[in-house]
């Protein structure tokens, strides 16, 4: 029996494919074990145990942003974090240490290099986070989403989806979906969701705007996060839930998606083939932006500035799309040419790998030449044939 300890979370955008990976390498060798470590406040502490997995906790560390009195106290609070990891590696015997990014991410790769145990890093965004570029330096095992990601001995991988989208056919459960969500099956269903946590205005502009989208045709069905104070609506034909646990039956019933533009989000739409308006979200590195580019380039999706998306956005151009079934037919197929449904395959490859090369003693590099410099990382694809593959463009 093998442990391996799996290290992340905060959003479920980091939390979902950490799970991916888990129930594949589970599904493949059910007696191994994987232990999840996170930290008491993340998504992580709900989704985890959910699924069945233990979670281990760590404090929350937010990377200090400026010098103020949390910057003098985090090298302590951090280096107390990197040595209870090693206790808790050495105690469980782990063998591979897996990092999504998020919080506990960065202690976990300290404490994986100082005890000697294999490091794996899956990067889910375009633009890498800081954990993961510094990781990516102690370790070949690195896996990417996106094409366009540049980050040191990077492979394209995609994203590690959930068992239940990886494997969701639409039109055979729509019907489900609309009845788990108590929809009319006789008109056409806009999902908006903003992520686990919300999205304040693109979750202001459709609350505004449910009667005209109403108006037009359509049902909405509205997931706000559980921070939101917009509750249920009386209006017909518009359904709000503050979080919803089943995604999969979401994007069935939905023939539309307004959203963020979250890795995750992003790779579950084009994977199930559901066209999109994408909004990304305006603070940060702009890695969302980073995130649509595929898809939208393909035409499967329209970028929208947060800024710009307001009433009347949705009165002028979102209501133009929703009025041609035409159009959105089209996004959609362009939308799934560019989905893969293999990233949570690829992914346990990778974590497998390790652990087989720090058995070996072999190299990555010597292993079929599929690690990328992250320079030249933007010309690689795959064709969802091969797990842990990457082809050169010509």
């Amino acid at each position: 029996m093998s442990t391996y300890l799996f290290a992340g979370g905060g959003t479920a955008g980091h939390v979902n494919p950490l799970l991916a990976v888990a129930d594949r390498l589970t599904e493949r060798s059910p007696e191994d074990r994987v232990l999840v470590l996170g930290t008491a406040e993340g998504l992580e502490s709900r989704l985890v145990p959910m699924r069945g997995y233990e979670l281990l906790t760590i404090p929350r560390l937010p990377f200090p942003r400026k010098p103020n009195a949390a910057a003098l106290r985090f090298p302590g609070a951090f280096w107390r974090a990197v040595r209870r990891t090693e206790q808790l590696i050495r105690e469980h015997d782990v063998e591979v240490v897996l990092g999504v990014g998020g919080y506990a991410a960065a202690p976990a790769y300290i404490a994986a290099k100082r005890t000697g145990t294999p490091i794996v890093v899956h990067e889910q965004n375009a633009k890498p986070g800081l954990a993961n570029r510094l990781a990516a330096f102690l370790t070949h095992h690195v896996g990417v989403t996106f094409s366009n990601t540049r980050l040191r001995h990077s492979r394209l991988v995609g994203m590690p989806l959930r068992r239940e989208v990886e494997d969701l056919d639409r039109r055979a459960r729509r019907a489900e979906g609309l009845a788990e969500f108590g929809l009319d099956p006789d008109r056409p269903v806009l999902l908006v969701t903003g992520g686990s946590s919300g999205a304040r205005s693109i979750n202001r502009t459709v609350n505004r705007s449910a009667a005209s989208i109403v108006g037009a045709g359509w049902q909405v069905l509205h997931v706000v996060g559980g921070k939101s104070d917009i509750g249920p609506s009386d209006l017909d034909g518009y359904t709000v839930l503050p979080y919803c646990d089943r995604m999969d039956l979401a994007y069935a019933a939905s023939d539309f998606v307004v959203s963020r533009a979250g890795a995750g989000m992003v790779c579950e739409l084009a994977a199930v083939g559901l066209p999109s308006v994408l909004v990304p979200y305006p603070v940060g590195n702009g890695e969302q932006r980073h995130n649509a580019r595929d898809v939208v380039e393909a035409g499967g999706a329209v970028l929208v500035a947060d800024q710009d998306f307001d009433q009347d956005w949705v009165t002028f151009q979102l209501l133009t799309i929703l009025q041609d079934r035409a159009r959105i037919a089209d996004m959609a197929m362009r939308a799934g040419s560019v989905g893969h449904r293999d990233g949570a395959d690829r992914m346990t490859d990778l974590v497998l790998d390790a652990g087989r090369t720090a058995g070996t003693g072999t190299s990555t590099r010597s292993q079929g030449g599929t690690e990328q410099d992250g320079t030249s990382h933007g010309s690689t694809k795959h064709d969802g044939t091969t797990h842990g593959s990457t082809t050169e463009e010509p």
